[in-house]
């Protein structure tokens, strides 16, 4: 189970400037719902003088992915785009008092979001910089510029560091390699050997081992998580019920105004990051209507 600051959790259960800005003359958006994580930054700036006056974010993707979003919103306000571009992902994460190694790469995303939204207002034509031949990690997209600035910003040292803030390796591990061989460049330049059995740079404090709950156990926590978040489902007019357990999918109905809502999918993702942060171990949480595809699979 990580641990997460109680600014994370502030701005997850109360993301600020979530949705899109009226009237926004800026848009970046990075990352694909099919990686898992995405994106959308709308800004709406100031032509003459160039201040980021509204910010708003719109983002599928963990809690950390909710609370980093919220946060880089917050920071900007009131920049020039100029003072805005000189963010950097340890800002964010700073900002939030820290996040855990292997939700850094949010904070990544949202850099790189704030990077593209810059260049669209300015009329040009930003990119992640991938060059023919240089993309490393084909399962997130992500190549060896992006990999090398980030060990050169954050003093990565391992692969599993590079995986944290960029999610390279952290699929098929066919590129591990090719992240080990960018490691010992970039050290290399930097007067440092690299070190395959190195520690990462932040020793996760071992877990206390614990008995797996049984299905009558982890029905009754999820139940008592979501009468938690009821008070404040039900002050936007919503609410929510548990329909059923099968493994690690809890099956869930949004209710009332939360359904369907153009937030109902962020609403879903951070019920299900609540529920893994109380449980200590993975529950993906779905709309109860993906139940009917099992039973048309399994007829």
């Amino acid at each position: 189970m990580w641990d997460y600051s109680e600014k994370v959790q502030e701005h997850f259960f109360n993301p600020k400037n979530a949705g899109a800005v009226k009237d926004a003359n800026a848009t970046g958006e990075v990352g694909s719902i099919s990686c898992g994580d995405a994106l959308r930054l709308t800004l709406k700036v100031n032509p003459e003088t160039e201040v980021i006056e509204e910010s708003g974010f719109q983002t599928f993707g963990c809690g950390s992915a909710i609370a980093s979003s919220s946060v880089l919103t917050e920071i900007i306000k009131g920049m020039t785009l100029d003072e805005a571009l000189k963010v950097t992902n340890q800002d964010i994460a700073a900002h939030l008092d820290g996040l855990p190694p292997e939700k850094m790469h949010c904070s990544v995303m949202g850099r790189e979001a704030l990077q593209a939204a810059i260049a669209n207002y300015r009329g040009e034509e930003w990119s992640d910089d991938h060059e023919e031949g240089a993309l490393v990690c084909k399962c997130f997209a992500i190549d060896a510029v992006m990999i090398e600035e980030m060990v050169w910003a954050n003093k990565l040292r391992t692969v599993e560091d590079v995986t944290n803030f960029t999610k390279a390796g952290g699929g098929c591990a066919a590129c591990h390699e090719d992240i080990e061989a960018i490691l010992e460049k970039v050290l290399a330049e930097k007067g440092e050997k690299f070190d395959p059995d190195a520690a990462s740079i932040e020793v996760v404090s071992e877990k206390k081992e614990k008995k797996p709950l049984t299905n009558l156990q982890r029905i009754k926590r999820i139940e008592e998580v979501l009468d938690s978040l009821r008070p404040q489902l039900m002050a936007d007019g919503g609410d929510v019920e548990l329909v059923e357990v099968i493994g690690n999918t809890a099956y869930v109905n949004m209710t009332g105004a939360c359904n369907g809502c153009q937030m109902s999918a962020m609403t879903i993702a951070g019920i299900q990051q609540r529920l893994m942060e109380v449980l200590g171990e993975f529950i993906k949480v779905v709309p109860a209507s993906e139940m009917s595809k099992l039973v048309t699979i399994g007829a």
